[in-house]
């Protein structure tokens, strides 16, 4: 299981001496975290003999609506460390939409952050989030943000688990776009999509509580009927058992 493709491809394509490369042909299945036909295509390019994403997915038993807690109050909230691939981008989207809404209050998340002190004064840093909080923090702002690494942008189709969290807690997700996006929520009505810290704050001025409850309610309706942990085993399984049919198959006619 290749838990960062994008990662693995751009190693693979800069060192034509990674060791891997040579293994590439001898698994009779590759498995990806995400990636969807663009990974999917290079890794066959590599010679795979098959390849097959698993997107990301969440526990209905674990991630749900809660009632709002005040420590979240506020009118949008990003959970994400700070990394290097990704901070870029939550400046675009996060800390400029901050900056240009400073009568709106925003939370921000994760580990790593209370090192920048270039933060806009409307932001709250929380620090890092216990699980046992996440429900608390997708049910109580306005509209939660998904922002994803540089990575998983260029490769598309590659929705963090955070997304499914999100969305099972009816939380109003406003996202960065990222190629493959319907494939999980649709645009609009389960989630909402901006192009850079501007049209997040534009979305932002316009979103009402009521609109962001729709979106909200939609958005867990359909991870519920197919993004669960469940629905990604039962894909394991099908996979797994046609995999053990043909690998029969091979034996039998060497």
């Amino acid at each position: 299981m290749d838990v960062d493709a994008p990662t693995t491809l751009e190693r693979l394509k800069e060192n034509p001496q990674d060791p891997f490369l040579k293994l590439v042909p001898e698994y009779d299945m590759i498995l990806t975290y995400g990636g969807g036909e663009p990974v999917v295509e290079a890794y066959s390019a590599l010679n795979a003999r098959k390849c097959v994403p698993i997107y990301n997915a969440f526990d209905p038993q674990t991630h749900f609506p809660v009632p709002p807690d005040r420590r979240f109050d506020g009118t949008l909230g990003f959970v994400g460390n700070r990394l290097p691939d990704r901070e870029a981008r939550v400046r675009e989207f996060f800390h400029k939409t901050a900056e240009l809404l400073p009568e709106k209050s925003f939370l921000l998340a994760g580990s790593g952050w209370n090192e920048n002190s270039f933060l806009p004064k409307n932001v709250r840093q929380i620090g890092h989030l216990y699980t046992k909080d996440h429900n608390a923090f997708n049910s109580t702002p306005l509209a939660v943000l998904n922002v994803l690494r540089e990575g998983m942008v260029r490769t598309g189709f590659s929705p963090a688990t955070r997304v499914f969290e999100a969305a099972g807690a009816a939380a109003c997700l406003i996202t960065d776009r990222w190629k493959g996006i319907e494939l999980f929520l649709e645009p609009e009505t389960e989630c909402l999509v901006a192009e850079n810290g501007e049209e997040v704050a534009a979305i932002l001025e316009k979103l009402s509580p009521e609109q962001a409850r729709t979106i909200g309610q939609a958005a867990r309706e359909r991870v519920l009927a197919e993004h669960t942990y469940e629905h990604r085993g039962a894909q394991i399984e099908t996979l797994l058992s046609n995999l053990k049919f043909s690998t029969k198959e091979r034996t039998a006619l060497s």
